[in-house]
């Protein structure tokens, strides 16, 4: 029931934040992006990029798994590997991630609750693990461009099953926005305009164009 007297200025406990998260970044490589239909792949590496480098930025604990690298599908996206240089890359056999004990350990060890969770392809690679991590209770928010299916349908239509059981979708820069959520905090402030100047497109312009005629800290 509402209760006017209650309310004040705080945030959601619904929001993601740099202690309640981790980020899942699952099958990004050489063959999944071949099959890949849905979206432009070069578009999907560049919220994949941005997304691993919020990630770095807000120190969020990010989790690299792989399937079958070395037999079919290929090694993990360079240019997110080269992201986290320090981070195990989980290889699996399993199409669901979350029937790979080293997996969900991995997860389990942060001790976080909510799932960031991003990859190829949506219908089978993410679909999979966000129903088995959301039956056991964990809350999962699917980054829908930094993941792509094998058409725009199959992308479509494996996002609507996971909303419908439970799952948010976000996108990479609602997510690195969120993880800031106040242009006062200086500490990672620089961090977000570098990664917006890097990889959101328009918005990242309008950053550069700011700071270049209003000031060097022309808020995002």
């Amino acid at each position: 029931m509402f209760d006017i007297t209650k309310v004040q200025a705080a945030p959601s406990k619904d929001l993601l934040t740099p202690d309640n998260s981790v980020m899942l970044f699952v099958d990004h490589q050489p063959q999944m992006f071949f099959g890949t239909g849905s979206g432009d792949r070069a578009a999907i590496i560049n919220s994949t990029v941005g997304l691993a480098k919020a990630a770095q930025a807000f120190d969020v604990p990010a989790v690299l798994t792989t399937v079958a690298a070395e037999s079919f599908s290929g090694p993990l996206l360079p240019q997110l590997a080269e992201v986290f240089p320090k981070n195990e890359i989980i290889d699996r056999t399993t199409m669901n991630a979350w029937e790979d004990e080293a997996l969900v350990a991995a997860v389990k060890a942060t001790g976080r609750k909510k799932i960031i969770l991003s990859g190829l392809w949506t219908e089978v690679c993410l679909v999979l693990p966000a129903l088995s991590a959301l039956e056991q209770g964990y809350e999962v928010y699917v980054v829908t461009d930094a993941s792509g299916g094998v058409s725009p349908a199959a992308h479509e239509h494996a996002l609507q099953r996971m909303i419908a059981a439970g799952a948010v979708p976000v996108t990479w820069v609602q997510v690195l926005l969120e993880l800031q959520r106040d242009w006062a905090r200086q500490e990672t402030y620089g961090d977000v305009m570098e990664i917006v100047k890097a990889h959101a497109g328009a918005y990242g312009l309008g950053v550069v164009y700011a700071q270049t005629v209003i000031g060097a800290h022309a808020a995002g």
